[in-house]
């Protein structure tokens, strides 16, 4: 795990919550996530998002969407895209 990951890991767990600000400056700062690592922390906000009622964006998605063709099926990466994919398409 990158050293970006850590903190926004260590960050999101405190907060419970980030912003699309905070995930870029800590990237700009300590070097970009990793693609699972990126999804990872989707499906983690998507998770803490839907427990407060609010809504999956296309953005993550879409994302989720291109990690469900390249991650290996049953991997941690696979199946969270899967719970965003799921969750998104059954409140459309």
């Amino acid at each position: 795990m990158t050293e970006a990951f850590d903190t926004l890991k260590q960050r999101l767990e405190t907060q419970d919550t980030l912003s699309d600000e905070e995930i870029a400056q800590v990237e700009s700062e300590l070097g970009p996530l990793t693609d699972e690592e990126r999804l990872w922390i989707s499906a983690e906000l998507h998770d803490r998002m839907d427990r407060q009622g609010e809504a999956i964006t296309v953005e993550q998605y879409l994302a989720a969407s291109q990690a469900l063709e390249t991650a290996e099926p049953g991997s941690p990466e696979y199946e969270a895209a899967q719970r965003i994919v799921d969750a998104f398409e059954s409140a459309a």
